[in-house]
């Protein structure tokens, strides 16, 4: 007997270790949730119920091929080698296969099920070109994205992208499905019904995304207040969408996207790029797990993180309506739209010089599309310590963010209920109206004055370091 042991790549499309298994022969299905761990790990409760949700339809799905799934729990990674040992020795298991994971506490956890004697066989189904492939003349991994993303291309046009067969290929799909008991993840959840299944996704949302919104994606990708985005991030970061199945379809539409990686179409494209890039990154520097800045020199950041500064942001009461109602948007809906990642990004460690790994943990605590290499990418980038960062001395000013990406202030008012009825040309900053109209109860000041927050991060950074 085989078992493929499902972890993020809660899908039958383009999964090589479902392949692998179903070659070889008889097959089950092993999922183990661990609540204990994923508490360790910060992931969202939203996330929680997503995977739940696809738990089932991953069920169901494998039913058509009389795959039966087995759900089982370990408190942590540490007890799922007693729990898988004892799986395999009930069902007379030969094989496991499973797709690799990247992170720190993961690769131990499957060298020490390798190591407990059983025969687990890895493939790799999170990039959408190989880890370790994409390396500079030196052999090594590229510090900067654009020319990683230059290679990472080349590596496309000349070799092309090659799916996992799909299990109707391997096997006879059934008249009659086996029964699945319904699968009911015992963590704390938030309910993520907004979202749609990823069997609806690929039918319906993703084809209308590359048909109706694509041309468009680069212009209105960045105003929060338009769905100019494909929402997909959700899924490629619990595995039930592969990455390289958005590449195939999104070129059966535009034949030519790799040759100029500056047309306006290879925009959606380059976002992959980002996300194959990051998790290379982690590949080729495991250490970044350990909160670890990816600059050794800004090791000597001694970040005030003033609890105040920290609570007011989390809780979107700094005073600047972007920011407040992008944290809001985060809290309520368990997402937060890409360019205002950014910016909140920007504000928690530029204007109030907090420390990035707590905005990185606040994030990964409430996203729906929580993912450790793109997250900490993100962060990292933002605060200046990271690969191809944001340099310090560039600070995003969140009055012309807003300006600029949510001129009538749509966005804002959805969030900020209670900026409703304030005019367009001072919604971006709203306290001297208020203050004017007797309305200072409405809306909080600001928590710190721009101007003087970027000259004091500025200062903060040149003499932490003792550059010049």
């Amino acid at each position: 007997m085989n078992v493929i042991w499902f972890r993020r790549d809660l899908r039958i499309d383009d999964n090589p270790a479902l392949a692998a298994a179903i070659q070889s022969g008889p097959t089950r299905a092993l999922f183990i949730a661990t609540p204990d761990q994923w508490l360790q790990h910060d992931m969202a409760p939203i996330q929680v119920d997503f995977i739940e949700r696809h738990l089932n339809l991953l069920a169901k799905q494998l039913s058509q091929y009389n795959i039966h799934l087995d759900v089982l729990v370990s408190t942590d990674f540490n007890q799922q080698t007693a729990v898988l040992k004892q799986y395999c020795l009930e069902h007379q298991v030969e094989n496991l296969f499973a797709n690799e994971e990247l992170e720190l506490n993961e690769r131990l956890r499957d060298k020490s099920v390798t190591d407990s004697g059983i025969s687990l066989h890895l493939f790799e189904a999170d990039v959408i070109v190989p880890k370790g492939q994409v390396v500079n003349g030196k052999n090594e991994m590229y510090k900067v994205f654009t020319p990683f993303r230059n290679a990472w291309l080349n590596q496309l046009r000349n070799l092309g992208i090659g799916l996992a067969p799909h299990p109707a290929s391997l096997l006879t799909n059934t008249d009659e499905p086996t029964v699945q008991p319904m699968i009911e993840l015992t963590a704390n959840k938030q309910c993520s019904k907004k979202w749609p299944l990823a069997d609806v996704v690929l039918k319906k949302v993703l084809p209308d995304f590359i048909e109706t919104k694509h041309a468009d994606y680069k212009q209105y990708r960045d105003f929060p207040a338009q769905k100019g985005t494909s929402g997909l991030s959700p899924y490629l970061a619990i595995g039930a969408i592969s990455p390289k199945r958005l590449v195939i379809e999104v070129l059966q539409h535009n034949p030519h996207l790799l040759e100029d990686p500056k047309a306006e179409l290879f925009c959606w494209l380059n976002e992959l790029a980002w996300r194959d890039f990051y998790k290379h990154l982690l590949f080729h520097e495991p250490n970044l797990i350990k909160h670890r800045n990816f600059q050794d020199k800004y090791d000597a950041l001694n970040w005030p993180n003033n609890p105040d500064y920290f609570e007011a942001w989390c809780q979107g009461k700094t005073g600047y309506p972007l920011v407040d109602a992008a944290m809001r948007q985060l809290t309520t809906t368990g997402w937060m739209h890409n360019r205002l990642r950014m910016v909140v990004a920007s504000f928690l460690t530029k204007h109030l010089l907090v420390d990035w790994r707590l905005g990185e943990q606040f994030f990964m605590q409430h996203l729906i599309d929580g993912d450790f290499s793109a997250n900490n990418g993100g962060w990292q980038w933002a605060a200046g310590t990271g690969c191809d960062a944001q340099p310090y001395f560039r600070v995003f000013n969140p009055i012309t963010q807003s300006e600029k990406f949510d001129p009538d202030g749509s966005f804002i008012r959805k969030y900020l209920p209670e900026l409703n009825d304030i005019p367009i040309k001072h919604i971006h900053l709203p306290q001297s109206y208020l203050a004017a109209t007797g309305q200072l109860n409405c809306y909080r000041d600001v928590i710190v004055e721009h101007k003087q927050a970027r000259a004091t991060a500025l200062d903060f950074y040149k003499h932490q370091l003792g550059s010049t």
